[in-house]
């Protein structure tokens, strides 16, 4: 079951600025307050974090998820790789598309994307690498920038 409300109560926050005791209020994936002996609205999942820190998840801004390299592929796919980030407090990623020499930088993001959206668990981004030069190349970096990238 999915719950849309949940507090976390009792716990260390931990800030980019300080740490202190307090509560998070969470509706619909969002956090909506933060405070101390928060009252909420009803039917919100209640999770005891006496004693324990909450903080941000972590955001790995250089991964290499199933990278073809060299006749091999590295051995995280986008399922594993992300799994095992979540696992340790990583909620993002920011994995490379790296096109083969002389292949389209789009055909390459489309590929990537591919990979990534059947099996990612977590949220994800990509850095695209220039890996040659020629006469499209200029223009796809354009369509990346204003059209898919997030």
């Amino acid at each position: 079951m999915v719950h849309k409300r949940i507090l976390i109560k009792g716990g260390t926050v931990i800030n980019h600025d300080r740490m202190f005791e307090a509560d998070v209020f969470i509706e619909d994936g969002v956090i909506k307050d933060v405070g101390e002996s928060l009252v909420v609205p009803g039917g919100a999942k209640v999770i005891d974090a006496h004693k324990k820190y909450v903080m941000p998840g972590g955001i790995d801004t250089h991964t290499h998820m199933q990278l073809p390299f060299m006749g091999t592929v590295a051995v995280d796919d986008f399922y594993y790789g992300t799994r095992a980030a979540v696992a340790g407090g990583t909620t993002m990623i920011i994995d490379f598309v790296i096109p083969q020499k002389g292949e389209s930088l789009l055909a390459a993001y489309d590929k990537w994307r591919k990979w990534a959206d059947e099996k990612v668990v977590c949220d994800y981004s990509f850095h695209v690498a220039v890996t040659w030069w020629g006469e499209n190349v200029g223009k796809e970096m354009e369509v990346l920038c204003k059209e898919r990238g997030n």
